[in-house]
């Protein structure tokens, strides 16, 4: 759990481990530009380089893991960090080095661990190669504080196809009892009326919704999503009001969002901060 620890008047640091998205939509870039939003200071790890743009990804260089490795050690070893988001981890050793270096810090002294377990981009392309969700399942997952599925993702993780909302609740009941930590079970890709996402824990199901915004065509708003929660965490906010917090902020994002008309069309990007 969070360290019981007194932030007095500093900048409370989070850690971003996760790919960088050259269109800045998504990946270690968007968490930066959320992070900054809430007052966070922002340090990262990166662990692929993406080349991608909203629609499209193009290729994918993974990091050395122990480049990776370095990074999360200096970060760890020089800064405060007071929570950490993972997004995409991409293998099986970039996973098992996160695990083992985790594991490695006092219980009472781990940060609040968000995992966001990025699969499949928005346009469809594989973010993560074959065999390393068996890692996600059997390592990193039963560390986290909270975990952040889409419905895709969840599907992956359950072996089974979501298309409701009832079975979205059936599936976040099966994921706590399987894994005994809190799920968020984001709902946006059911494209109703209202985006409604599902938080389990101890106390059970809770349900955050706000209007679904037709039309827009973003990617990275998993990444937002789970980079919100973080820095709220990191700020001190209960888990259920950060989840609260978030929702609002991330609909603002989607509904404030960038539009440019290019040579490849219509682009699309979140806002990710404002006055």
């Amino acid at each position: 759990m969070l360290n019981e620890k007194s932030l007095s008047m500093e900048t409370p640091v989070a850690v971003s481990i996760a790919g960088s998205d050259n269109s800045g939509g998504a990946g270690i870039q968007a968490d930066l530009k959320t992070f900054t939003h809430f007052k966070v200071y922002a340090a990262t790890v990166v662990t692929c380089v993406v080349a991608e743009v909203p629609g499209k990804v193009l290729s994918i260089q993974a990091v050395e893991p122990s480049v990776v490795q370095d990074q999360l050690n200096l970060t760890l070893t020089h800064f405060p960090v007071v929570a950490i988001k993972t997004g995409m981890l991409y293998n099986r050793e970039t996973i098992d080095l996160v695990c083992d270096i985790f594991e490695a810090l006092p219980k009472n002294k781990r940060p609040f661990l968000v995992v966001d377990p990025v699969m499949i981009a928005t346009s469809g392309d594989p973010l993560l190669q074959p065999f390393a969700l068996e890692r996600y399942k059997s390592r990193i997952f039963p560390l986290a504080n909270l975990v952040t599925p889409n419905l895709d993702e969840t599907a992956a993780i359950l072996g089974t196809k979501l298309e409701t909302l009832s079975q979205m609740r059936e599936a976040a009941v099966e994921l706590y009892k399987g894994y005994r930590v809190p799920f968020l079970l984001k709902g946006g890709h059911l494209k109703s009326a209202q985006a409604v996402d599902l938080l389990i824990d101890s106390d059970g199901t809770h349900e955050f919704s706000e209007p679904y915004r037709q039309g827009v065509s973003t990617h990275g708003t998993g990444c937002t999503l789970s980079a919100a929660i973080t820095a709220n965490l990191a700020l001190g906010l209960p888990l259920r009001e950060a989840v609260r917090v978030t929702k609002s902020y991330i609909t603002r994002a989607i509904n404030d969002s960038f539009h440019w008309n290019t040579k490849a069309g219509c682009i699309s990007a979140l806002r990710h901060s404002w006055d």
